[in-house]
């Protein structure tokens, strides 16, 4: 993306915010409704496929794994909504129904809440890379980099790594030890260590009512699949042709939102089952806005819908971009940085201090 009057695109996204301000009420009754038919067909989903596992109808079940695990997503989308305190207006029910929907997602609710806050005051900030987003050097930190650090990025890079190894590991080990915030009190270490509690005894007491083999079965193809479509949602939502990235100088919260966002415009069924989070530019905008109201934001400024789309087709490209180019101003490939000669051959020298440390997303 080349360059541009920066001055007259913030005062455009301050101006979205504040149009946006009067769809920041969440409806109680609508979010217990939202909540109940995504939670009772999950059990529902669970149940049968316990009962096919003893009848014998493996691949029954497993056909039945795909609609639970999509059922997985959106309860974790829910929990999303309750972290920013936009899915009920109480924050206490927020804050409990998302500490109970982290034991089925595994994932530490609080600790979560936390990075995710802080993916929100600066994403699409070159100097606040992190915490609660997917790793991306920049072409010239990844020059900097000695040949064993170049190989590093690329494998977290490749799909197998991003797709494949990247979810269950956040989702099993990463989440168990609140990572990023060992020393930031004891905050982080309850949230994470009562939503291990939480999941050990709710398994401990579903492997004795039903056995360890058919809980395992049922729950882990469920739980790996809904972790890999959670991270390419997350993945495709900042990581996109025509995003948007700049350094602490320039950045702000609004453009980075309005721009730095995509709209992964999703078929009706998929958004249902990802509860709209495609619509994630508005939601960059105003996070406050329930994830059940996002449509009706669209609906009525229809001009939101071309800022930053991506069709589900089109979002598979996303995959091949790894590298922030400063010059272009844009994301590029491995193979587009070493054809224009931005990377040169590697050298025997260390990673720059200011280059980030290759890990994991820590949120979605």
């Amino acid at each position: 993306m080349p360059d541009q009057d920066h001055s007259s695109t913030i005062a455009t996204a301050r101006d979205w915010t504040r149009l946006l301000r009067d769809y920041r009420e969440p409806r109680a009754g609508r979010s217990v409704v939202e909540l109940a038919i995504t939670l009772l067909p999950f059990a529902a989903l669970w149940a049968a496929m316990l009962v096919l596992l003893d009848l014998g109808l493996w691949w029954l079940a497993a056909i039945l794994a795909l609609p639970a695990a999509g059922l997985l997503v959106r309860l974790f989308m829910i929990a999303h909504d309750c972290g920013h305190g936009s899915f009920f207006p109480a924050r206490w029910a927020n804050d409990w129904t998302g500490r109970v929907l982290g034991v089925l997602t595994l994932t530490p609710y609080d600790l979560w809440r936390r990075s995710h806050a802080i993916h929100h005051a600066g994403a699409g900030n070159l100097d606040r890379r992190g915490i609660g987003d997917v790793t991306t050097l920049t072409v010239r930190e990844y020059a900097a980099m000695s040949r064993f650090g170049r190989l590093r990025y690329r494998l977290y890079r490749h799909p197998a790594v991003m797709f494949g190894l990247g979810p269950p590991y956040l989702f099993l080990l990463q989440h168990r030890l609140p990572l990023g915030f060992m020393r930031k009190g004891w905050s982080p270490w309850v949230s994470t260590m009562a939503t291990n509690a939480a999941i050990v005894s709710a398994l401990a007491l579903l492997m004795w009512a039903f056995g360890i083999a058919p809980v395992l079965f049922v729950h882990m193809p469920i739980l790996l699949i809904g972790a890999a479509i959670g991270v390419w949602l997350f993945y495709v939502q900042h990581q996109f042709d025509g995003t948007q990235w700049d350094g602490a100088e320039t950045w702000n919260v609004h453009t980075a939102a309005l721009h730095g966002s995509s709209h992964y415009d999703l078929p009706a069924p998929l958004a249902w089952f990802t509860a709209n989070i495609g619509v994630h530019q508005v939601h960059h905008l105003a996070s406050r806005i329930p994830c059940y109201r996002l449509p009706e934001v669209l609906r009525d400024f229809p001009e939101l819908k071309g800022v930053g789309r991506l069709t589900l087709w089109r979002s598979l490209a996303c995959v091949r971009l790894a590298l922030w180019d400063e010059g272009e101003r844009r994301l590029v490939s491995f193979r587009d940085a070493h054809r224009r000669a931005l990377v040169p051959l590697p050298a025997d020298r260390s990673v720059s201090a200011e280059t980030p440390a290759v890990g994991t997303a820590q949120s979605i």
